[in-house]
């Protein structure tokens, strides 16, 4: 699979799972987003990038913090802006612009932004070096430059049983380049590369309980796990849902099946 494939087929996910993508039980998104937004030293009346939108959690979490300032959100997905838009109109925030475009292409002056923000996002970039330094050019000197990552294991015990059963049935999984930053070096080393300094690394576990197997499933329903078991037919996708959240099912205490959502915030300053 070449680039523009994985592009088009992450395009296709995205759409596809954008109308479950704010459930309840993907309710990390905008937590670990108001965190990313209170490590920006803001005040109030920047101009701040926020690239990989997605729904807009991350904008929208930024916009309270600006009183005076503006923030432009960025996605490739017009299924998840369309989300994000809805979003801001039903809290009536003016104060972000939703623009669909290719992150590895942003097309902003250098030195445009005050800071950048990618939430959950960079990882999508086969070159990581690459596309953070390209968001590091669209902002000025000594601006600020924030991503967050998951930490390796986050998900776990759940997604290491899903895995191993979606390959039983001969899923085929995805490049695992995403644990290149599952951890505090490996997200120090990408800041250090694209030449930012007074990096900071927090860890942060925001996971939760999942009410019962349902809410898990729809983790993985209205995810970018949708792919993988995309790749089932219609007969093997129910088969897979049928013995995966019987295996979970015994994982449930008195409140609930917990969720480990292990999170990486990542900040350096351009120099």
């Amino acid at each position: 699979m070449d680039e523009q494939q994985r592009k088009a087929l992450l395009k296709e996910t995205f759409n596809t799972v954008s109308t479950g993508y704010d459930g309840n039980a993907l309710r990390f998104f905008p937590e670990s987003a108001g965190h990313l937004a209170a490590m920006l030293s803001l005040h109030g009346d920047e101009q701040v990038l926020d690239v990989a939108t997605g729904t807009g959690h991350a904008a929208l979490a930024l916009a309270g913090r600006l009183s005076h300032g503006r923030v432009t959100a960025v996605d490739f997905s017009p299924g998840m802006l369309e989300q994000a838009r809805r979003k801001a109109a039903s809290l009536n925030i003016r104060k972000i612009e939703f623009i669909e475009r290719d992150m590895q292409v942003l097309g902003f002056p250098e030195g445009h932004f005050d800071a950048a923000v990618c939430s959950f996002g960079i990882f999508f970039a086969e070159d990581m070096d690459s596309q953070l330094a390209h968001i590091a050019a669209t902002v000025r000197s000594n601006g600020q430059v924030a991503i967050s990552s998951f930490q390796e294991g986050y998900f776990d015990p759940l997604k290491y049983l899903m895995v191993k059963r979606l390959s039983s049935y001969g899923a085929q999984m995805p490049p695992q380049t995403w644990k290149r930053i599952a951890n505090v070096t490996g997200c120090r080393t990408l800041f250090a590369q694209a030449g930012l300094r007074d990096i900071r690394v927090e860890a942060k576990n925001v996971g939760y309980f999942l009410e019962d197997v349902h809410a898990w499933w729809d983790v993985i329903w209205n995810a970018g796990f949708r792919r993988l078991v995309g790749q089932l037919t219609p007969s093997e996708q129910e088969r897979f849902r049928r013995e995966h959240l019987e295996e979970i099912a015994v994982l449930a205490t008195t409140e609930g099946i917990w969720l480990d959502v292990g999170v990486l915030f990542a900040i350096g300053t351009k120099a």
